[in-house]
């Protein structure tokens, strides 16, 4: 490893929740410390190490650092960083104690290789998570990087407070968590069960995901411009299995994630002052009459207004029935009824 640094500054670097020690040794080379890189993007289970150890000296890599020992990740590591920003570097913060960092200019490349991995859908539903935190702190430093340069060709950079960059940052990293935060409130799913009278709770929430996701579309996201929910379902990412392991709400514009909010906003208030689901399906249906022309939901209540469920989803609503037949009708047989009854009576002009 060559000569061990002493460092001639030492703090630490906030952002948002994630602190990690760093130092600027007496050579000016920034440090990050390793152990908390890897609490917060690294695993420390047995395949990580065991895909650390593979990849030493493979182009021109030596062991990975485990935040970056991933399958998920390995396929973008040699575009992402260069060979030396994965050599660690050892230092001292007080001449005695060894400690392992490495150059802080990899932060950036470790939320753009985890975000590479999300885009070419290579990680699995549980390190979404981390993909997220990438993304808003990558967001972050760069707002926080313009602001500084800012300060240091005015000169500000002299007058600022100490830490006042840090302020900044947790304001931007806070504005970028906004983003993320919890689109769909718990008050809307436990008003769909109190209007139908069932449990809120753990086992009763598992015995009802498919018509909830069913509700979920036909009162929030198809009352959103025709065709988006179709988009959105093209755009998630899927399992092995089939399952979505993103939230399709993640891929709105910030105008499509204000028009989703504003209608679960307007949802919730119908639900609340409704008794059943009967009801709360009046109340909706007459609140997007002016807007989109009259039409019926299709989902049928019983004499208590709570959902009749089935699996049938051919099953039309008394209002769709007679649409349907009115579509299906035809002017031709119906002059042949005519004419085979020998009608005398003269027909009426369409127009």
């Amino acid at each position: 490893m060559g000569k061990i640094l002493k460092a001639d500054y030492k703090g630490e670097l906030t952002l948002g929740d994630i602190v990690i020690p760093c130092a600027v040794l007496e050579d000016g080379t920034r440090i990050l410390n390793e152990t908390n890189i890897i609490k917060n993007f690294g695993s420390t289970g047995g395949k990580n190490y065991k895909l650390r150890n593979k990849n030493e000296n493979k182009n021109g890599f030596g062991p990975l650092p485990i935040f970056v020992a991933s399958k998920a990740l390995e396929p973008f590591i040699e575009s992402t960083f260069d060979e030396m920003d994965l050599i660690p570097i050892e230092y001292t913060t007080d001449g005695e104690n060894i400690l392992k960092g490495y150059n802080a200019t990899i932060f950036p490349k470790i939320c753009e290789v985890w975000l590479k991995a999300r885009e070419h859908r290579t990680l699995q539903g549980s390190q979404l998570p981390k993909a997220m935190k990438a993304e808003i702190l990558i967001r972050s430093l760069a707002k926080i990087g313009i602001t500084a340069l800012v300060d240091e060709a005015t000169g500000y950079q002299y007058d600022r407070e100490k830490e006042e960059l840090q302020k900044i940052l947790g304001f931007y990293i806070a504005e970028e968590k906004r983003k993320w935060e919890k689109t769909f409130p718990d008050e809307l799913y436990r008003q769909f069960f109190r209007l139908n009278g069932w449990d809120y709770t753990v086992h009763g929430i598992k015995n009802r995901p498919g018509v909830i996701g069913t509700w979920t579309n036909t009162y929030i996201y198809d009352q959103l411009p025709i065709g988006v929910r179709e988009k959105l379902k093209e755009k998630v990412s899927k399992s092995q299995s089939g399952n979505d392991t993103e939230r399709m709400h993640s891929y709105l514009t910030e105008d499509g994630l204000e028009h989703l909010t504003n209608q679960i906003r307007d949802t919730i208030p119908l639900m609340r002052i409704a008794d059943n689901f009967e009801e709360f399906k009046y109340l909706f249906q007459k609140s997007i009459d002016r807007q989109r022309g009259q039409y019926e939901l299709p989902f049928e209540t019983d004499n208590k207004g709570h959902i009749i469920e089935t699996k049938d989803e051919t099953i039309l609503s008394t209002y769709n029935k007679n649409l349907k037949k009115a579509l299906d009708f035809n002017p031709n047989n119906e002059g042949k009824t005519i004419s085979k009854r020998q009608s005398k009576k003269p027909q009426s002009k369409l127009f």
